[in-house]
């Protein structure tokens, strides 16, 4: 160990000597002081929190990742380049310790500079919050500075699938589709049989039971927050749509029945519900009455929502900082791999490059779903994919993947809507970035850069 912080020290002393530190120090508390009074909010808590946390949280991970990519690729590949190296591998210590004493010390630069930037943010954030209205403060202390689970109706995404395969087997049986038509059929059939699940006719009650499990123990006399959205089969004149909630045990005195409510389409509310409104098993039962003249849609994965308080913001904030260092770590493990075999350019060239295609998930889930490149095309004996699919795919599938295990923690976005990022969301950050991914892209560097040779004339290449 005291040869691993020898070389972070050594990787903290260039940083210095680079005024890296200090730039990025300056740049971190620009973006946190520069931003929110160039970017004027609209007075309510939601635009408060939009801008205090979720762009300066933003702007200020994009700007350590990029300077731990860039110190990760430098501090590696210019000691070689510049032959500072072949002085440290002659002493005793392992071309390993060498590696990862170099990473521990990027990591610590980044936690320090990250822990200046949360400060100075969450002391900003209680400073400019004693400036708004008295009403949009106690939204505040209720929805956003404060962590909250989250529960959901049960996932009916495996009836949907199972309802759309039978539906286009009887499709197919009686009436045949050329092949090339075969995924807009299922399309169409899929999006039918989700309609099914998610409208609510005119006229019509639609009833969702979201089980809160062990949380019912923790949650007497707590009230609970319904977080709603709905999108409209027509437009209205006024913009809104009119409806009526109930909330508690069917047919017994523990009910809430919420006044005539005027809500926009496309838009999130959220309204506080009573408290002890659970019944026995922990199921909360939640009734909607469509009073209008359209139909109305709830989707399947954000339509319905149950928000609960678990904690208090400030602990909230730092297991969010946390998961942002995880990130670090991986950009510091990505930037040192790619420098133990490439030189300084071209490494940070591939880790930009990786960064995108990790950034461009979007193109490869679309890739995947629809399991071609470049579109379908056909001949006479039916459908036919590029020549580079049977390759592509799989690669693309596989990217995906591993893409997925990084992208899965967002700790920004439920720090700005008040969402609970739990001790077990930090573990499984830990566990499947720094230790996973970080360890997978840590053992490459290390290998290669075990067998590089050092001794080799930079200067006559």
């Amino acid at each position: 160990m005291q040869r691993l912080y020898a070389i972070a020290l050594l990787t903290w002393k260039a940083a210095f000597r680079f005024r890296l530190f200090w730039v990025v120090a300056v740049l971190l508390l620009g973006a946190v002081v520069v931003l929110p009074l160039v970017l004027k909010d609209d007075g309510t808590a939601r635009g408060f929190t939009q801008i205090l946390l979720t762009y300066t949280l933003s702007v200020s991970a994009a700007l350590l990742g990029l300077c731990t990519l860039w110190l990760a690729c430098g501090t590696l590949a210019r000691d070689i380049e510049e032959c500072q190296m072949q002085l440290v591998a002659v002493k005793p210590v392992a071309r390993w310790q060498i590696w990862l004493g170099k990473w521990l010390g990027i990591v610590s630069l980044n936690v320090c500079l990250l822990a200046l930037a949360g400060a100075s943010i969450y002391a900003l954030l209680l400073w400019r919050a004693t400036r708004l209205p008295e009403a949009q403060q106690a939204v505040l202390r209720k929805e956003v500075l404060v962590a909250r689970g989250s529960a959901r109706p049960p996932d009916r995404r495996a009836e949907v699938e199972a309802e759309t395969d039978r539906q286009f087997r009887e499709r197919l049986a009686s009436n045949p589709v050329a092949q090339a038509d075969l995924p807009e059929v299922r399309r169409q059939i899929l999006e039918q049989v989700k309609a099914g699940f998610q409208i609510v006719p005119p006229g019509y009650m639609r009833m969702w039971q979201v089980d809160l499990g062990l949380q019912r123990y923790f949650l007497k006399g707590a009230p609970l927050h319904l977080r709603i959205k709905f999108n409209a089969a027509a437009r209205s004149e006024s913009g809104t749509f009119t409806g009526l909630w109930q909330v508690g045990v069917p047919e017994s005195p523990r009910v809430w029945r919420s006044e005539p409510m005027s809500l926009a389409p496309d838009t999130f509310h959220e309204f506080e519900v009573p408290p002890d409104l659970l019944d026995e098993d922990g199921v909360l039962h939640i009734v909607f009455l469509n009073a209008n003249d359209t139909a109305l849609l709830f989707p399947l994965d954000e339509g319905i929502e149950v928000l609960y308080r678990q904690g208090g913001f400030a602990l909230n904030y730092v297991r969010a900082l946390g998961i942002i260092c995880c990130w670090m770590a991986l950009l510091a493990a990505l930037g040192l791999a790619a420098a133990s075999f490439l030189s300084f350019p071209v490494a940070a060239f591939c880790s930009l490059a990786v960064l995108t295609i990790a950034l461009s998930s979007g193109t490869l889930a679309s890739v995947v779903q629809e399991g071609t490149i470049f579109g379908y095309s056909v001949d006479a004996e039916g459908q036919v994919r590029s020549f580079v699919d049977p390759v592509a795919v799989p690669l693309f599938r596989a990217l995906l993947g591993l893409v997925n295990l990084v992208k899965g923690f967002s700790p920004i976005d439920a720090l700005s809507t008040g969402r609970s990022v739990s001790w077990a969301d930090l573990g499984r950050a830990v566990a499947q970035v720094v230790l996973l991914m970080g360890g997978l892209l840590a053992g490459l560097g290390i290998w290669t850069f075990s067998r590089r040779e050092l001794a080799t004339a930079q200067g006559t290449q």
